[in-house]
């Protein structure tokens, strides 16, 4: 199994591309079910959750190819509306092909998805939202089962907003008869691309980016060419990466308003952070100055970028609090951060107390999850001597050529068996 080692502190300096968007280009591949066509994505990533889809839309029958970073879809052949453990335990995002396939077909049975251990996310908005629809739900022995003979319009409300529910229930809904309505919807940036190519494909939403999204159900989408968006969870990992050393890094292709709450904490915690169309230059501190975050729906902090700033936070002066709000089991990393000697505590379930030390450790380390992963990436590269992280093919679910790219911005770190 590999691992990754690093030769920690050096600066790093120069310029990293960000890749195509890991949680865009699901749900885009995803929709390609509604379409009895071939649709063509544009900036995909190479990643195991990206394969993992495929796959799983493979063995629905789509023939699906993926050349450099250049995704084609055809649904035409889809005869299979049962999506298997086997194939959905791997990736939580696998429940994006429920919605999509009662639209078109009327029926579909998908397996209880899996992923991170980061805490139970629940699928009851998905569930909900379906029978809103007029979908008949049943779940049975580990599988959802999901009949409509035709879905109808409705109102819906989101007791918090959910970016796979939102998703899903957008993309049932764009064959619905009638007008569908997602109240308290969730607004992230992957919404919005979503949203735009099920348009291009002949859908007719509106309101998506706000907690209103307003759904008019057509008869049938048309293939389309839709390009993913650049991923703001790398971009601010590469962001906090830069500051954690007090480097001089150019990050190209990151969109700077999609990581707004990220650069407004770094630059509270002495980072200089310059902006020009598609261009994001991170500047380093002499020194880390603590702040306290809370992660929020979007367009508050993410969650996403938690575990990597609380590695920022271990070498700060004073202490941080973090909150977090949308995982109730997301701070397993905190164990391994402490064996590079970070001095956290947590004292309640969501809450982590960071008090700065002078310098990290190496250590060998284990991540637990994707985001955990770059934490533990960072904190090497910040500690002295060689910490060597197991693991990693959780880190291999999100990002492409992690170390690649560090190692091009003169890291020392390498991959090993």
């Amino acid at each position: 199994m590999d691992k990754i080692q690093i030769i920690g502190g050096r600066k790093l300096e120069g310029k990293v591309t960000i890749s195509g968007a890991k949680n865009a280009a699901l749900p885009l591949i995803a929709s390609a079910i509604l379409v009895d066509g071939t649709c063509e994505f544009h900036n995909v990533p190479h990643l195991m959750d990206i394969e993992s889809i495929k796959r799983l839309l493979e063995d629905l029958g789509a023939t699906c190819s993926l050349d450099e970073h250049v995704m084609t879809v055809d649904g035409s052949g889809i005869h299979k509306i049962e999506a298997e453990y086997d194939l959905v335990r791997k990736m939580r995002a696998s429940i994006l092909v429920l919605g999509p396939l009662v639209a078109r077909f009327g029926h579909a049975k998908v397996s209880m998805p899996g992923g991170c251990a980061i805490g139970a996310r629940p699928v009851n908005m998905h569930l909900s939202g379906l029978e809103a629809l007029g979908a008949d739900i049943h779940i049975d022995h580990g599988y959802i089962e999901a009949r409509a003979d035709k879905l109808t319009g409705s109102e819906i409300y989101f007791d918090n907003p959910t970016v796979t529910g939102t998703e899903n229930l957008m993309m049932a809904a764009v064959l619905a008869t009638g007008q569908t309505v997602l109240r308290n919807a969730a607004r992230e940036p992957e919404i919005i691309c979503l949203a735009d190519a099920l348009n291009e494909m002949g859908a007719r939403i509106s309101g998506a980016g706000s907690p209103i999204i307003t759904i008019d159900g057509v008869d049938k989408l048309l293939p389309a060419t839709v390009t993913v968006i650049p991923d703001r969870i790398e971009t601010g990992t590469f962001m906090v990466a830069a500051a954690a050393t007090q480097g001089d890094v150019c990050i190209l292709g990151g969109n700077p308003e999609h990581i707004g709450g990220v650069s407004s904490k770094l630059k509270a915690a002495g980072a200089r952070i310059d902006t020009q169309p598609g261009e994001i230059r991170v500047r380093g501190g002499e020194t880390v100055q603590s702040v306290d975050i809370q992660t929020l729906p979007y367009p508050g902090f993410p969650t996403d970028m938690q575990a990597q700033f609380m590695a920022l936070m271990s070498t700060a002066r004073g202490s941080s609090m973090i909150h977090e709000s949308i995982f109730e089991n997301r701070f397993i990393h905190a164990n391994e951060l402490m064996r590079m000697g970070a001095d956290i505590s947590l004292p309640k379930v969501n809450l982590a107390v960071v008090r700065g030390v002078p310098e990290l450790q190496a250590a060998p380390v284990m991540a637990s999850d994707l985001r955990a992963s770059a934490s533990l990436v960072i904190a090497g590269l910040m500690a002295k001597g060689t910490t060597v992280i197991s693991r990693v093919y959780h880190m291999d679910r999100g990002y492409e050529a992690m170390e690649d790219k560090f190692s091009a911005l003169g890291a020392n770190i390498r991959r090993i068996k």
